[in-house]
C-alpha cells in the first residue's frame, strides 16, 4: 500500500485526484502500477486501477490475473470493480472508503452479486494515510477555486 500511496502523490502533483494502485503477483513482485490520469489523458477510464491492471496483463501476456492482488488507495468505483472481476484478480486491498462512488462497500457492493468471479476484499489498510492525501487535495482544490 505504501507504493500505491507514492503513486497517489504523483497524481496529486499533476493535479489529478490522488489515487494510486499496484498489482502484485503471487510471488510479491509488482507487475502493474498506475495512478489517476483522467485529466492528463482526457480519458474517463484512466483510473489508477485500470492502468495498473492493463500494465499487469501486458506484462504477464494474459488478461487473466489469477492469484494476483490489487492494492489501491481508494475503494474502487463500479468500472474498476468490473475490471477486477473481468481480470480474475484474486484479491483487492484498499485504504479509504469512497462514500460517493465506492462499489465494494460504500455505495454498493458488486462483489456480493452473482458474478462469475468474486475476489477477496480487504479494506481500511492505511485508511487514514490514504484518506489524508485525498482530503488535502480537495481542500487545496476548493481554496484555489474560491
Amino acid at each position: 500500500m505504501l507504493k500505491a500511496l507514492e503513486l497517489a502523490e504523483k497524481a496529486y502533483a499533476l493535479g489529478e485526484i490522488p489515487v494510486g494502485a499496484i498489482v502484485v503477483s503471487p510471488d510479491g513482485e509488482v507487475i502493474g502500477e498506475g495512478y489517476n490520469l483522467r485529466e492528463q489523458l482526457n480519458s474517463p477510464i484512466a483510473h489508477a486501477e485500470i492502468i495498473a491492471i492493463e500494465q499487469a496483463a501486458k506484462r504477464l501476456g494474459s488478461w487473466r490475473l489469477t492469484d494476483c492482488t490489487l492494492y489501491v488507495t481508494l475503494e474502487p468505483c463500479p468500472m474498476c470493480a468490473g475490471a477486477v472481476m473481468n481480470s480474475r484478480l484474486k484479491r483487492v486491498v484498499y485504504g479509504a472508503f469512497d462514500d460517493k462512488n465506492g462499489a465494494c462497500a460504500s455505495v454498493v457492493c458488486l462483489f456480493e452479486e452473482k458474478f462469475t468471479h468474486i475476489p477477496y476484499v480487504r479494506s481500511r489498510v492505511l485508511k487514514d494515510r490514504c484518506g489524508e492525501v485525498l482530503t488535502r487535495f480537495f481542500r487545496e482544490l476548493r481554496e484555489n477555486k474560491i
